[in-house]
C-alpha cells in the first residue's frame, strides 16, 4: 500500500501558519579573488497557502534567495526553516528526501528530458521519490489533466509549444503533491498571452490545492497576480509586501 505523505507543518491556533521562515540569512560567494555578499541579513516569512512574488533588479539576490530558502544552496549565516524544520541541520540524504517529497520546482528553462514523453517527464520525480510505477503513472496522468494536457501525454517536448512545455514542467512539480512550489521566472520564455495562461493556472492550483507558491519574477504584471510582492535590492528585502495586504483584503 502506498505511503501517503502528509502536509508538513501545523501550528495550533493558527489557520495559516508560517511555512517558510528566513532569519537573518547571509549568503557569500567566494571566488577566491573576491567575496560577493549576495544576501545581507534577509528575514522573510511566508504563510501556508500564500502566493508570493519576489521582485527586484538584476543582481538583487532574488534567485539566490529562492535557492537558499529551498535548500538548493547553502547559507553562511542565519536560519532557514520550512514548517519549523531547519534545513541546514538535516543530513544531506534526509534534506534531499524532504525536498523531493515536500517541494516542487519550476524554472524559466523547462528542463524537460527530450527523449521522454510528457507523461514520462512528469512521473519521473515520483519514481525517484520511491513511488511505485503504477501509482506514479496514475499521479502523472492526474496532474496532466489538472494542467489541461492529458491529450498530450504521449508527446515529446519538441512536439509541444513553449506554453505546453511549461505546463508539463508545472505538472512535474506537482506530481509528488508538494506543500511548496518554488518558481524561478516561470513565464520568462513565454509571450504575454501564454504567460497570463500559465499564471492563471498557478493561481487556480494555489486556490484549489492550498499549495504555497514563491515566484521569482521581473515582470510587474506577474507580481500583481500574486498575494503580495517582496521587493529586493542589493541583497536585502526593502519591502515584504505586508503593508499592502490590509488594503487589498488578501491578508489575514
Amino acid at each position: 500500500m502506498e505511503t501517503v505523505v502528509q502536509p508538513i507543518g501545523t501550528e495550533k491556533g493558527s489557520e495559516r501558519p508560517a511555512i517558510v521562515e528566513a532569519r537573518n540569512v547571509v549568503k557569500i560567494y567566494d571566488t577566491g579573488r573576491i567575496k560577493v555578499q549576495a544576501l545581507r541579513g534577509v528575514s522573510l516569512t511566508v504563510l501556508r497557502g500564500e502566493m508570493v512574488a519576489v521582485m527586484g533588479p538584476s543582481g538583487s539576490g532574488k534567485t539566490t534567495l529562492l535557492n537558499c530558502l529551498s535548500g538548493l544552496d547553502t547559507i553562511d549565516e542565519g536560519q532557514v526553516l520550512i514548517a519549523g524544520k531547519e534545513l541546514a541541520k538535516l543530513a544531506d540524504d534526509v534534506r534531499s528526501t524532504f525536498r523531493a517529497r515536500h517541494m516542487g520546482f519550476v524554472f524559466q528553462l523547462f528542463n524537460l528530458i527530450p527523449v521522454l514523453t510528457a507523461l514520462e517527464n512528469v512521473e519521473l520525480p515520483a519514481l525517484l521519490a520511491g513511488v511505485r510505477p503504477g501509482e506514479a503513472r496514475r499521479r502523472a496522468m492526474e496532474v496532466l489533466e489538472q494542467v489541461g494536457l492529458a491529450d498530450r501525454a504521449g508527446h515529446k517536448p519538441n512536439e509541444l509549444s513553449g506554453g505546453q512545455q511549461q505546463r508539463v514542467a508545472i505538472a512535474r512539480a506537482l506530481v509528488n503533491q508538494p506543500d511548496i512550489i518554488w518558481a524561478d521566472e516561470p513565464t520568462g520564455n513565454l509571450d504575454t498571452e501564454t504567460a497570463d495562461e500559465v499564471m492563471a493556472l498557478l493561481r487556480r492550483l494555489n486556490r484549489e490545492n492550498g499549495q504555497t507558491f514563491v515566484i521569482v519574477t521581473h515582470d510587474p504584471r506577474i507580481g500583481a497576480m500574486c498575494d503580495r510582492i517582496v521587493q529586493m535590492r542589493d541583497g536585502r528585502i526593502v519591502d515584504d509586501g505586508r503593508a499592502n495586504l490590509g488594503a487589498t483584503g488578501d491578508g489575514e
